[in-house]
């Protein structure tokens, strides 16, 4: 998930240096999304992992 995360950053980059600021701003809007997710799911998972069997 973080993979796709800065796909999407470096797209929005790419874009913007084009001068698509559209194409840019979505790029940046769902690459941010995609990290807050990649986040959670990274918290969920470590507090699942100290668990007590």
């Amino acid at each position: 998930m973080l993979r796709w995360a800065v796909i999407f950053l470096v797209i929005a980059l790419i874009a913007a240096v084009m001068g698509f600021g559209g194409i840019a701003g979505s790029a940046a809007g769902i690459a941010k999304i995609i990290f807050f997710v990649f986040l959670v799911l990274l918290v969920i998972s470590l507090v699942m992992g100290r668990r007590k069997p």
